[in-house]
């Protein structure tokens, strides 16, 4: 679906153009046009190609859609793709935006998301002076919106985060909350297949040799850059606390089963005694001691009590009732 056909000229908005006539504006000096597709099919994609000479591994990549985060140079074109991330209830959505950059034209195509660029449209035409800088300056403004929308991702899931580590000292669902620990390193392992391969290209579109579509643009480019070092290194650190929030889950699982064997062996200890000594007289032996005297059996059991009362105040004692 056709979204945007805009052309432009001197860094300023000439007109809405039928695309049908971009070849035309293509001609122009100083013009260069600016098309949107979203969900765009093959027969959107080849005729694009026509319109803008597109190398066809280019338009092939576009087309099949669920491609890495990457930059190629065809001649004196580029084909950027860059991943979108939306977060949908308690899920993350990637989705994918294609970008074709020539000297003359930016062809941009989102797939699998809902969230335009039309904002960025609007800060590009709010800007001319920077515009003027034609294609280049347009590629900056998409990369860095794109960019920009990951820090909020991120921040939800630290939210996440940080109340699954509250509730991991209550002792309520140790198990649980190992399960949604999971589901923070899930989607924390999305962010970084999604900024580290984007954080690698980001770097050569400034210093050493940049590709002609984006002279002049290195300090916007390094911009993009450090946002994504930033989020590189907040992503880290985040999966680093999730490691230690659940080895912490699991111990205190380990210790809560270790504190029941305790108590169940100073149960076991408590009840062993009296049974030791009732199986003892509970042998039937003829002649053992105690067995005609009058007190033995109050006796008995008056030695019963007082080893368990002494045992149960040992185990008391350290810890274990």
């Amino acid at each position: 679906m056709l979204v945007n056909c805009v052309a432009y000229e001197d860094g300023r908005k000439l007109t809405e153009i039928d695309k049908r006539e971009i070849r035309g504006y293509l001609a122009r000096p100083g013009c260069f046009v600016w098309v949107a597709l979203k969900d765009a099919a093959e027969a959107e994609l080849a005729e694009m190609q026509e319109e803008f000479d597109l190398h066809p591994l280019a338009v092939e990549d576009a087309g099949h859609g669920h491609q890495r985060p990457k930059l190629e140079e065809y001649g004196h074109s580029l084909f950027v793709v860059l991943n979108t991330i939306e977060v949908m209830g308690d899920e993350l959505r990637a989705g994918e935006l294609d970008i074709f950059v020539g000297r003359n034209y930016v062809l941009s195509v989102r797939r699998g998301t809902e969230h335009g660029f039309q904002d960025v449209r609007a800060r590009c035409e709010r800007e001319p002076e920077l515009l003027r800088n034609g294609s280049g300056y347009v590629l900056y403004a998409l990369m860095d919106a794109v960019v920009d929308r990951y820090f909020p991702v991120l921040d939800a899931v630290e939210l996440e985060l940080e109340n699954i580590e509250d509730k991991l000292f209550s002792g309520s669902a140790p198990r649980l909350n190992i399960e949604r620990l999971y589901y923070v390193k899930q989607k924390l392992t999305t962010l970084k297949h999604v900024t580290a391969p984007s954080m690698e290209y980001a770097g050569k579109l400034f210093g050493g040799r940049v590709p002609g579509v984006c002279s002049g643009l290195g300090e916007y480019f390094r911009d993009v850059y450090d946002h994504l070092v930033r989020l590189n290194q907040s992503i880290d650190s985040e999966r680093d606390t999730v490691n230690t929030a659940i080895q912490v889950n699991v111990a205190m699982i380990t210790y809560g089963e270790t504190e029941v064997t305790k108590r169940l062996a100073a149960w076991a200890a408590l009840i062993a005694v009296p049974t030791f000594i009732a199986s003892l007289y509970g042998m039937n032996f003829k002649h053992m001691p105690e067995l005609d005297w009058t007190f033995g059996y109050p006796l008995v059991l008056a030695v019963m009590a007082v080893l368990d009362l002494y045992f149960w105040y040992r185990f008391r004692k350290a810890g274990w009732l």
